[in-house]
């Protein structure tokens, strides 16, 4: 719409559908039926997409759930191309995505703080404005129970080098493993969605 593109200050606090794009293609490498999404779709099969074989990001970020209703393992799309499902995952678990919905991106600054026990009580790492691939080189060894986001959004890894199954972790507080989507309480790597990198209003708009 119009309007969007003439309140881009709006936009950083208050992102439209139209600050968000994606196209799914049904085969590898961008091949077969492809489908767009400009918002959230709970549920892909009932959209008539049969299967997600490659994506392509034109406006994000987005996060792609394994099971109907955005639940089961999750996956970060930013903007780019994802040929194969082995280009969003190295979790080898499933090659399924059954929903999707935008990250909302809204502040610059980032600050996490991840407990080692439920509740946010015990041994803590903290970290600001940074990208963390291994926590155990910065000291921490103990598993993640409980998360509080004071800003930003992040995504966690159940292994260093941002490896493993992904958890994404947008403004709150997670209580326990479970409120982010974990079965067991490990995260060893972590690192910011930073959807400004691209465009300063933090919404990308391909030229046509």
């Amino acid at each position: 719409m119009a309007t969007d593109h003439q309140n881009p200050a709006s936009k950083q606090q208050q992102p439209g559908t139209s600050a968000f794009k994606l196209v799914i293609y049904e085969q590898e490498n961008f091949q077969g039926r492809c489908h767009e999404l400009t918002g959230p779709c709970n549920n892909l099969q009932e959209a008539g997409v049969e299967k997600v074989g490659s994506i392509l990001v034109l406006c994000g970020p987005w996060v792609g759930y394994e099971q109907a209703s955005c639940k089961g393992e999750q996956y970060v799309f930013e903007k780019g191309e994802y040929p194969r499902w082995d280009s969003w995952t190295n979790s080898r678990r499933s090659d399924t995505i059954v929903a999707f919905r935008p990250i909302k991106v809204d502040s610059q600054e980032h600050k996490i703080v991840l407990y080692e026990n439920p509740s946010f009580a015990g041994k803590k790492i903290e970290i600001i404005d940074d990208d963390v691939p291994s926590f155990h080189a910065h000291g921490y060894q103990e598993k993640v129970s409980s998360v509080r986001v004071q800003s930003g959004t992040w995504v966690g890894y159940q292994y260093p080098g941002y490896r493993g199954y992904q958890y994404l972790f947008e403004k709150g507080e997670y209580k326990d493993s479970v409120e982010f989507g974990a079965q067991i309480p490990q995260i060893q790597s972590v690192r910011r969605i930073r959807d400004m990198q691209w465009h300063q209003r933090g919404a990308f708009h391909p030229v046509n």
